[in-house]
């Protein structure tokens, strides 16, 4: 007796074909809250990029044509006189350097002093080590009102006043709190056989600190300049405190210039010297956005 083999039977699916599997198809409570967060982004980014745009466009409008005009609208008519105006109106080239000097250098020291700090207390450790991080920590929360009356005084009888001095030392001083957090969060995943192998090698603290740590701490550098350069080009408290002469003026500071008698202000002409200081930094920003982003996500990889 034959037996004969019959196919499955035909109410079974068939396979689909590799490459064209069916894609599962998203629930609408999932496509409702990835609506819902597109929206949010787009409005985020709307709120954010506006203002700017419609400052670069009011740049451009002639001072009658904004005066007369809707501010909000599109600009009837485009000019470079604002620009002329904002330049002769104010030392705004003195202003700039005098900022670059004043960001710079509050920079450097923030850098050198915040590795330097986070190296000690996180890499070499010593007595007591945490209660100084708690210390240094406890600065992020102090207002710097509080420090412009005993500083002002100090700097008078010091002669620091009405110096670059005085802005970068209270600058750097008040975001090195944050600094040393970030430089002692990136050196904890630095493996520590790293430096037990530099130290059989017969390398010292400051050797594996110049040869070891400080090339791995590039992002983060980047991210602790960028981070605190914003808030130093933009800084007017302490230097509307510390500085008298119109010579050591930063752009904050400068754009005072502008306004006129009985506080008139030549709007396009600030708008445009607005946007002549911001466009350097903006620059920066978007070139090294990348290694920032690197600098607080990334850390030194175990292997």
């Amino acid at each position: 007796m034959t037996t004969v083999l019959t196919p499955a039977s035909s109410s079974a699916p068939p396979t689909p074909p590799r490459g064209k599997q069916r894609k599962p198809a998203r629930s609408p409570r999932l496509r409702a809250q990835r609506t819902l967060l597109s929206v949010t982004i787009v409005a985020i980014v709307i709120v954010q990029v506006y203002p700017l745009l419609w400052l670069i466009l009011t740049s451009f409008r002639t001072a009658a044509d904004f005066a007369g005009g809707n501010p909000f609208a599109l600009p009837s008519s485009f000019t470079l006189e604002n620009y002329e105006r904002a330049f002769s109106a104010g030392n705004l080239w003195l202003n700039i350097a005098n900022s670059l000097i004043v960001t710079l250098g509050a920079s450097v020291l923030i850098v050198v002093a915040g590795m330097m700090g986070a190296y000690a207390l996180q890499v070499l450790g010593f007595r007591f080590s945490s209660l100084v991080r708690v210390l240094f920590l406890l600065g992020i929360i102090v207002p710097v009102q509080i420090s412009l009356v005993p500083l002002f005084i100090d700097y008078s009888q010091v002669g620091l006043l009405d110096t670059h001095l005085s802005m970068i030392i209270p600058l750097a001083a008040f975001a090195l709190p944050m600094a040393i957090y970030l430089f002692s969060s990136f050196y904890e995943y630095i493996p520590r056989e790293t430096y037990e192998a530099a130290s059989l090698d017969g390398a010292g603290p400051y050797r594996i600190f110049t040869q070891i740590t400080f090339p791995l701490s590039t992002n983060t550098i980047i991210t602790v300049v960028l981070v605190n350069s914003i808030f130093i080009w933009n800084d007017f408290i302490f230097g509307n405190t510390f500085v008298l002469s119109d010579g050591l003026k930063t752009i904050p500071l400068g754009l005072q210039n502008y306004i006129g008698a009985m506080g008139n202000t030549d709007w396009t002409a600030t708008f445009a010297a607005v946007c002549v200081t911001i466009t350097p930094l903006l620059l920066v920003f978007l070139a090294l956005n990348k290694a920032m982003i690197q600098g607080l996500e990334s850390g030194a990889t175990k292997g």
